[in-house]
C-alpha cells in the first residue's frame, strides 16, 4: 500500500473516465439544442419534421452499428407481435415529443424552452397517476406547486413569448414525461423489458416510417429544398449530418453516464445541464432576459431539486 493513502492510478483513470463520460453527455445535449435552435430559427432552416427525421436516420443506423457490430450492448430481440406494438406506440410518442420540441424552438428562445421542459416531473407525476393509480406522499405533490409557479412566473416575464411555441414546448414536455409512463407500463413484464439502446434500436426506424409522410404532406417538397439550399450553401448539409450524429450520441452518452453512475446521478445532472444550456443560450443568441423571467426559472429548478428529493425519501 502507497503511503500516501487510498490514492491510486486505476481509481484516478475510473474518475476521468466518468468525468469525460459525463462532460461528453453535457456537450452532445446542450450542443444538439442549441444547434437545432440556430437550424430552425437563426439560419431559417424552418423544417422542424425533417429534421427530426434525420435524427432518427441517424440513431437508426449508428444503433445498427453500436449493437451488432461494436456490441456496446447485447442484442435483445422483439419476442412477440404485441411487444412490436407496444414499441410502435412509445415511437409514436417519442416521434411526438421530439417534433414539438424542434418545432417550439422556431419560436422560443432556448431558455425558455428549458423553464418549460423542467416541468417534466409535473407531467410524469399526473400520468403516472391517472394511467397507474400510483399515489406519492403528500410532500411530493407539494413540490410540484414551486415546479409549476416558477413557469408561470418565467412565461409573465419572457420578453419573447410566442404562444403557439409555448403550447408545442407544453406538447413535447408532456409527450416526454408520457412516453416514460407508457415505457414503464408496457414493458414492465420480464420477458419484454429493453435497455434503453435496444429500446432505440426498434424505436428509431419506426419513428423513420412515421415522420417520411408527415414531412412530405407538411413540409412539401423539402428534400428539393435542401438539396437548393446545400448548392447555395455546402454548409447546411454538414450542419445536418453532424446534427443527426450529436442526436445520437445524446442517447449513447445518457445509457453510458447512467451504467457507469445512477439514474439519480443523471437527475441531478440533468438539472445543472438545464441551467448550463440556459445560460450558454443566452451568451450565443444574445436573447433578451428579464429578472422575473429568471427568479421563475430558478423556481422552477428549486422545485425539481426539492421533488427529486421528496421522491427519494419516500421510495
Amino acid at each position: 500500500m502507497s503511503g500516501k493513502g487510498n490514492w491510486s492510478p486505476p481509481a484516478v483513470t475510473g474518475r476521468l473516465f466518468t468525468f469525460g463520460l459525463v462532460s461528453s453527455w453535457y456537450a452532445s445535449n446542450i450542443g444538439v439544442l442549441l444547434l437545432n435552435k440556430y437550424l430552425l430559427s437563426n439560419y431559417g432552416f424552418k423544417y422542424p419534421i425533417f429534421l427530426t427525421m434525420c435524427h432518427m436516420t441517424a440513431c437508426s443506423l449508428f444503433s445498427y452499428v453500436a449493437i451488432t457490430w461494436v456490441r456496446v450492448v447485447p442484442l435483445q430481440t422483439v419476442r412477440s407481435r404485441l411487444q412490436f406494438l407496444k414499441i410502435a406506440a412509445l415511437s409514436f410518442v417519442f416521434c411526438g415529443s421530439v417534433v414539438s420540441g424542434n418545432v417550439s424552438l422556431k419560436y422560443l428562445p432556448v431558455s425558455f424552452n428549458q423553464a418549460v421542459g423542467a416541468t417534466t416531473p409535473f407531467f410524469t407525476a399526473v400520468f403516472a397517476y391517472v394511467m397507474t393509480v400510483k399515489r406519492e406522499a403528500w410532500i411530493t405533490y407539494v413540490t410540484l406547486i414551486p415546479v409549476v409557479a416558477g413557469v408561470v412566473i418565467a412565461s409573465g416575464g419572457e420578453p419573447s413569448f410566442h404562444l403557439f411555441g409555448f403550447i408545442m414546448c407544453i406538447g413535447a414536455t408532456a409527450a416526454r414525461a408520457l412516453k416514460t409512463v407508457l415505457q414503464g407500463i408496457l414493458l414492465s413484464s420480464e420477458g419484454e423489458k429493453l435497455n434503453s439502446m435496444n429500446l432505440l434500436l426498434y424505436m428509431a426506424p419506426i419513428a423513420v416510417v412515421l415522420l417520411l409522410p408527415a414531412t412530405m404532406i407538411m413540409e412539401e417538397n423539402v428534400i428539393g429544398i435542401t438539396v437548393t439550399l446545400a448548392k447555395e450553401d455546402i454548409k447546411i448539409i454538414w450542419y445536418l449530418l453532424f446534427n443527426s450524429s450529436l442526436a445520437y450520441f445524446v442517447n449513447l452518452t445518457n445509457f453510458l453516464v447512467t451504467k457507469h453512475t445512477s439514474a439519480l446521478t443523471l437527475q441531478v445532472l440533468g438539472n445543472a445541464k438545464g441551467a448550463v444550456a440556459v445560460v450558454v443560450s443566452i451568451l450565443i443568441f444574445k436573447n433578451p432576459v428579464t429578472v422575473t423571467g429568471m427568479i421563475g426559472y430558478t423556481i422552477t429548478v428549486m422545485g425539481v431539486i426539492l421533488y427529486s428529493e421528496a421522491k427519494k425519501r419516500n421510495r
